[in-house]
C-alpha cells in the first residue's frame, strides 16, 4: 500500500492484534450457544495472522502485500458472517463479529505492510529531503541576515 499522511504502525502490531482477534472471536465462539461461526470466522482470522511472512508469522507463506488483500476479504467475510441467516447466531456474539470486523479494518488501515528494505529507502529518502529542507532554510537564514546587515540605517 502506497504511504499516505496517516501514521503508520509496525506490521508486528498488527500481527499481534490479529492474534488477538482470532482469541477473542474463538473464545466468544466457545461460550456462545452455536460455536460454530465465530470459532471458523476465529480460526480463519488467526491463520491469516500465522501464514504472513512478518515477524510473528509461523508459517510465512504470504507476502505482506498480499496479506493486506487478505485482510481486506477478511473484514468482509466477518461483516457477512455476523449477518448471516443459515446458522444460528446469539446478538451478543454478532456484536462481538462486528466490533472483531471493525478492529481488525482500522488495523488493517493503519498498517505499514513494506518489507524491512522498502522501509529503509524510504526512511533514507526522508533522511535527505530533511537535509535539503534545512540547508534550504539555513540558506534563507543566512541570506535574511546578510540582507538585514547590509540593509542602509
Amino acid at each position: 500500500m502506497p504511504t499516505a499522511d496517516r501514521a503508520r504502525r509496525p506490521f508486528w502490531i498488527h500481527q499481534l492484534a490479529e492474534y488477538v482477534v482470532a482469541l477473542v472471536l474463538v473464545s466468544s465462539g466457545l461460550q456462545a450457544p452455536h460455536p460454530i461461526v465465530p470459532c471458523i470466522v476465529g480460526g480463519t482470522v488467526m491463520l491469516n495472522a500465522a501464514v504472513v511472512a512478518g515477524p510473528l508469522g509461523a508459517f510465512r507463506l504470504v507476502p505482506r502485500r498480499m496479506h493486506a488483500l487478505f485482510d481486506i476479504v477478511l473484514v468482509a467475510v466477518i461483516l457477512g458472517a455476523s449477518v448471516q441467516q443459515w446458522w444460528s447466531i446469539d446478538n451478543a456474539t454478532r456484536t462481538i463479529m462486528v466490533g472483531a470486523a471493525i478492529v481488525l479494518g482500522v488495523v488493517t488501515f493503519y498498517t505499514d505492510f513494506a518489507e524491512r528494505r522498502e522501509r529503509r529507502d524510504r526512511r533514507a529518502a526522508m533522511v535527505a529531503t530533511g537535509e535539503r529542507v534545512g540547508r534550504s532554510a539555513g540558506r534563507l537564514a543566512g541570506t535574511a541576515v546578510t540582507a538585514w546587515r547590509q540593509r542602509k540605517p
